[in-house]
């Protein structure tokens, strides 16, 4: 299996930045103009996590034709996996000064820790949670949905229907997961003051890394032979089972596979903002997923991350100077893209170099 230099240049970019802007953070006084403050950084390494995320749907969506519209019921799964750690590790430092229970559960009048909450005190119990919770949903649902095959659009309803689902059964308070306020105040993270400098700059760091492990990892799937059969799933389904492969099979893996580094993002995404709540399993948080995707070019994974950084750049800055126009800002740019970019930022670039290319092989000839 060999990589492109495409692949080699872009994970060099992403190595590059996850090294320079720590440097630039710790090194340079405030006064410099090169100096990446504090809160930039959170906010990077918030969109970093986002990028993952982005990137697992470019994975199933872009090689394999699987429009899920409920990844983010996977990403919200690995964030609660890991709020609950994180709600371990404040002790008897909440409001109600409980060793045991969190502040809401003590608040709600609850005696004794629930048995699904035993073992997040430890940090590899609840990393391996945040791997073994969404794989094993993925598992579950794709299991029943691709032997029964369940495809294109009636599979995108159905995924946002389990996210919606999820979302309601949170909310809850009888769930033991903080119901609407969800699980919050966190204060430190393997011993480290979460608000600190050197913890906001290690989970970037950690952000960073991660992404630049599963960007080569998607791209080592895809660039391999299962890759291949992926694409001929997407492209001609029925003519790749009549060949002989268990389409469902192949299916299942890259499902899993995606919905496992999603929940991994959402790791990373809850000690970076402090919180976790149902509200993150709303079908609108997938379905923005996907415009990330489609901006940035589906199927080329580079423009999976890209879409993802810039849409959520534009959405900080929109919140915060338009907060009314935000939504349908964000409603037109999809719009937009469908009807003049449909492959995307890099999908697009990539589409006019070739023809370039060929337009100047047909001149030489």
């Amino acid at each position: 299996m060999k990589l492109n230099a495409s692949t080699w240049i872009f994970a060099a970019l992403l190595a590059g930045i996850t090294i320079i802007a720590p440097i630039l953070h710790l090194a340079l006084p405030e006064t410099s103009p090169l100096h990446v403050p504090t809160y930039a950084l959170s906010l990077f390494g918030k969109y970093l996590s986002f990028a993952l995320l982005a990137l697992s749907v470019d994975l199933i969506w872009g090689y394999c034709g699987i429009l899920s519209l409920g990844h983010g019921a996977f990403f919200t799964l690995g964030g609660y996996a890991m709020g609950m750690h994180l709600m371990r590790q404040i002790g008897d430092r909440g409001v109600y000064g409980n060793a045991e229970l969190p502040d809401f559960m003590v608040f709600l009048n609850w005696h004794e820790l629930p048995w699904y909450w035993l073992g997040f005190d430890n940090f590899i119990f609840a990393l391996a949670m945040v791997i073994l919770v969404p794989g094993a949903l993925a598992f579950t649902f794709g299991w029943f949905a691709f032997r029964s095959r369940v495809s294109g659009v009636y599979l995108s309803i159905i995924t946002q229907a389990m996210t919606f689902a999820l979302m309601l059964a949170f909310f809850r308070n009888d769930m033991g997961f903080g119901g609407n306020n969800g699980l919050t105040d966190f204060k430190e993270i393997l011993g480290f003051d979460l608000h600190s400098q050197g913890t906001r700059v290690g989970l970037f760091i950690a952000s960073g890394t991660t992404l630049l492990a599963g960007f080569v990892l998607c791209r080592m799937i895809v660039a391999s032979k299962l890759g291949k059969i992926l694409v001929g799933i997407r492209d001609a389904e029925s003519r790749t089972r009549f060949l002989g492969y268990r389409v469902e099979h192949y299916k299942l893996f890259v499902f899993t596979v995606s919905a496992v580094m999603a929940g991994i993002a959402g790791a990373l995404y809850v000690p970076q903002v402090g919180i976790i709540n149902p509200g993150e399993f709303a079908p609108a948080n997938s379905i923005e997923i996907v415009i990330w995707v489609a901006l940035g070019g589906r199927g080329t994974l580079i423009g999976a991350i890209i879409g993802a950084v810039l849409v959520n750049l534009a959405k900080s800055y929109l919140t915060a100077a338009f907060p009314e126009i935000w939504l349908f800002a964000l409603g037109g740019l999809f719009v937009g893209v469908t009807l003049f970019l449909p492959r995307g930022i890099v999908g697009g670039i990539v589409g006019g170099l070739g023809i370039t290319r060929l337009m100047g092989a047909r001149g030489r000839a």
